[in-house]
């Protein structure tokens, strides 16, 4: 069994490391100047991989932030995986070359399942899938539209088409510090057969405690953790097991 990871994550706009709420461009914090610094912060501390989003790619449909994320993975030698904008072969291809580990894609598989289902074919593990829900349902283009699929149903579809690892982002949980909603995260761990990793409300420990019980008897590896991290209300070396 692969170890549970807690993965920080780092959103980029504008050049800095910003955070969101529930994905709303216009209810952003910044938290911090250098996004390089940032990362080499949480490399440091023992974090096992960096979550990286461009949030201006996730607007405008295409890597907006590649010379910074190819920065950011240049200063860290732990794993990232990076999504915002991935909506071809080429912005994927883009981001492998950048030196990302792994590349997220969610608008792509709603808007043109074929050619997401070609991509999960060709890369394999080196493309997740980005399942980011609202209201129950598929949100695509930076979060700012909700297709008509129910996510399940649409989880279903990509992993039958190739998908290899699902990121799962609860919408409204995201940057609220509410603790994570699992009853929807356990409906998807039932309905698919691949490798999930959550995200979206972690608050404290105890949702890690949880999450990790959870792990133990599921296919969930991971948690994405953002302002829990950034608040405080997490330490820094939350990735650490108990003793």
């Amino acid at each position: 069994m692969q170890p549970f990871e807690v993965i920080p994550a780092i959103d980029l706009r504008g050049g800095y490391a910003v955070r969101l709420l529930q994905g709303d461009y216009a209810q952003e914090t910044r938290y911090h100047d250098d996004p390089i610094a940032l990362a080499q912060h949480w490399a440091q501390r023992g974090a096992p991989r960096l979550h990286l989003v461009d949030l201006d790619g996730a607007r405008a449909g295409y890597p907006v932030q590649l010379e910074s994320i190819r920065r950011v993975i240049g200063a860290v030698d732990i794993p990232v995986q990076v999504g915002g904008g991935v909506r071809s072969e080429d912005a994927v291809r883009a981001l492998l070359d950048a030196g990302a580990e792994r590349v997220i894609l969610g608008t792509l598989a709603v808007d043109q399942p074929d050619a997401a289902e070609a991509i999960f074919r060709k890369y394999g593990a080196q493309v997740a899938l980005a399942l980011d829900v609202k209201s129950g349902r598929a949100a695509t283009a930076g979060w700012l539209s909700v297709s008509d699929t129910p996510y399940l149903e649409f989880a279903q579809e990509m992993a039958r088409r190739g998908a290899a690892r699902i990121i799962f982002t609860q919408v409204e949980r995201d940057g609220t510090l509410q603790g994570v909603a699992f009853e929807p995260l356990m409906e998807l761990l039932r309905a698919v057969d691949v490798p999930v990793i959550a995200s979206g409300g972690v608050r404290d420990e105890g949702d890690l405690t949880a999450l990790r019980a959870l792990a133990q008897t599921t296919a969930l590896e991971g948690v994405i953790v953002g302002k829990a991290l950034y608040e405080g209300t997490l330490g820094d070396n939350c990735w650490q097991m108990p003793r």
